[in-house]
């Protein structure tokens, strides 16, 4: 239900200040995989990257989310899509304060991450795909959710009964069964030192 009454209120710190002052270029690191690809583990290795360098970046981690602001949805096509959009609209605000965000969700459809994209200003949207072969994402199974998605135990688990649709064009593609977690941090880094968002 859309909120009634209300009227944007302008702010008098732009956007472009907060970041000047950071001396940064905000942008969303969206990172996207299935569970187990190592996007959590990519996403924070390389926060601690950026924040050696003295960047000011924060990651949105799924599960943590889901602990607090998500904590009333399910796994459901329907509660994954407002999953989604809940998680953009906080990525916003967080790129108003001028900050490099990284947000860690399978977020499984493409269509969803469209729209998330959407939310964000034109170039600050940066999809990273956790490239890792589902295989490999049940042997490593660190939650040891695939067992029990495998056993009926979990309903509605991507990969398995619930589908994942692999990004066509994503602006950053790391294989984490082929890559150090390390080498995928950097390759994320360079990518945004050769695009401009920091230096």
């Amino acid at each position: 239900m859309k909120t009634e009454n209300t009227v944007w209120h302008d702010q008098h710190v732009s956007k472009e200040q907060r970041a000047q002052l950071k001396k940064q270029k905000p942008c969303l690191l969206w990172y996207t995989g299935l569970s187990g690809s190592g996007k959590s583990t990519v996403a924070n290795a390389v926060d601690a990257l950026l924040f050696e360098r003295g960047c000011h970046s924060y990651l949105l981690d799924g599960d943590n989310v889901r602990h607090g602001l998500n904590g009333d949805l399910g796994f459901s096509d329907e509660e994954r899509v407002e999953n989604i959009r809940r998680i953009s609209e906080v990525a916003k605000l967080f790129l108003d304060a001028g900050l490099i965000v990284s947000t860690a969700f399978i977020s499984p459809f493409a269509s969803d991450r469209a729209l998330a994209k959407e939310k964000i200003a034109a170039g600050e949207f940066i999809e990273v795909y956790i490239d890792t072969p589902i295989a490999v994402c049940e042997q490593r199974d660190p939650k040891g959710l695939y067992k029990k998605a495998r056993a009926g135990e979990i309903k509605d688990f991507t990969g398995i009964d619930s589908d994942y649709d692999v990004p066509e064009t994503p602006q950053i593609h790391v294989k984490t069964d082929q890559q150090s977690v390390e080498q995928c941090a950097e390759q994320i880094v360079n990518h945004l030192i050769e695009q401009g968002f920091i230096s």
